[in-house]
């Protein structure tokens, strides 16, 4: 049971769903854009570019990375004064 309030201010809101909208737009012909023929293949070799990069550089410049500091930090003797 719904409160009157929320009530009338759902069904004052026009509200449609996807598929109500889709069936609208659909009948429409659109002749196809940049981003219908090339965006895929933008967006694909982006990804790979951007990938082939991160590769490159965390394997081939050379950069020691030392995730872990186990075994290579030594405590200082302690200094008295």
């Amino acid at each position: 049971m719904m409160f009157p309030l929320a009530r009338n201010a759902l069904s004052s809101l026009k509200i449609r769903s996807i598929q109500q909208s889709m069936a609208r737009k659909s009948p429409v012909k659109h002749s196809p854009d940049f981003h219908d023929k090339y965006g895929n293949v933008v967006l694909a070799s982006g990804t790979a570019f951007c990938v082939a990069a991160w590769v490159f550089t965390t394997t081939q410049i050379g950069i020691e990375w030392n995730l872990s500091p186990v075994g290579r930090v030594t405590p200082k003797e302690w200094k008295k004064q």
